[in-house]
């Protein structure tokens, strides 16, 4: 199979990209490069099976000529900064909205009918059911970036019906592992690493999150989209169990031998839009045969010790990606 992975330098995406040529298809990785890594492309470039093109999801005529031969996309490009939401909102619109609609566009021009599109357990805002199942009933939208997410997943089934598209939407919860450069354990092992005495925590540090090891998460999606074939598909993807954040905080402070002073924010939201308890049923994803191979404390872990052994990612995260 041919394929375009929109996003496909980024965390997820270029560890998908590496999972997709592993198994023999050909791969064309899209990305602007704004936070994506090309060393996270050094393995996959080595493959003749890999095509590289430097473009921005707003350049729906570049997405176009990207696509010509693919049979499938995988779309994963988004902005993904939801604590900053309400100081760039038209991002969140720009980049996840916009973009999954030229995304869509795109793949009608090419005659490119199949999507796997990452989502996110923020579109159920601050859920009334817990664990919350992919038919639970959309409360009101806590954050721009789920409000964003939300509005793709629209378009994307719109296009399904419209367009006699096919679709596998996945709800993930945060996603750990190799690669991994956003969230809190890279921001508690950055502080730590330079203080080990003393911790900054937004909000109480009781909000109570789930998380997903990376090759789980590929793991998931391969299994749905070869397994589920209805016109839309959607799964909710993470683990049967939850933590603190006070929990990450301790696995994160044994590993690293330091024991910190913490100060928190206060409250039970660490900002505007934070859900204090993401907890997502994942009884449809495996009841298809799947299951995370990999605790929460083990993928804390995993996603430490990465961090340790490749420092340079937190300068790559201040300095432009593409050179």
């Amino acid at each position: 199979m041919k394929c375009l992975v929109t996003g496909g330098a980024g965390f997820i995406g270029s560890s998908l990209v590496d999972r997709l040529l592993a198994r023999g298809d050909q791969v064309v990785c899209y990305d602007n490069f704004e936070t994506g890594q090309i060393e996270f492309l050094k393995e996959a470039q080595e493959n003749h099976n890999f095509t590289l093109v430097k473009g921005d999801t707003l350049d729906a005529d570049a997405l176009k000529e990207a696509m010509a031969g693919c049979e499938m996309v995988f779309h994963l490009a988004a902005n993904a900064d939801v604590r900053f939401g309400t100081q760039h909102p038209r991002r969140d619109l720009e980049q996840n909205t916009i973009a999954t609609y030229n995304v869509l566009s795109a793949m009608k021009g090419a005659g490119v009918s199949k999507i796997a599109f990452s989502s996110t357990g923020s579109v159920y805002g601050e859920a009334a059911v817990i664990p919350t199942p992919e038919d639970a009933p959309f409360p009101v939208q806590t954050s721009l970036y789920g409000a964003s997410k939300l509005a793709g997943e629209g378009l994307i089934s719109a296009f399904c019906e419209g367009y006699d598209f096919q679709a596998w939407i996945f709800r993930f919860v945060s996603i750990l592992g190799e690669r991994y450069t956003h969230g809190h354990v890279f921001d508690f092992y950055q502080q730590l690493s330079k203080e080990p005495g003393k911790l900054k925590v937004l909000g109480d540090g009781t909000q109570r999150k789930s998380y997903l090891y990376i090759q789980d998460c590929i793991d998931a999606i391969f299994t749905a989209v070869e397994k589920a074939k209805d016109k839309v598909n959607i799964f909710n993807l993470g683990t049967d169990e939850y933590i603190e954040v006070k929990d990450s905080i301790r696995f994160i402070s044994e590993e690293m031998g330091v024991s910190p002073t913490l100060s928190f924010s206060g409250g039970s939201r660490g900002w505007i839009g934070d859900n204090p308890f993401i907890f997502l049923d994942c009884s449809k994803i495996r009841r298809l045969g799947w299951k995370p191979m990999l605790t929460i404390r083990e993928a804390v872990i995993r996603t430490l010790r990465y961090l340790k052994a490749n420092e340079w990612v937190f300068e790559a995260r201040r300095a432009p990606a593409w050179s």
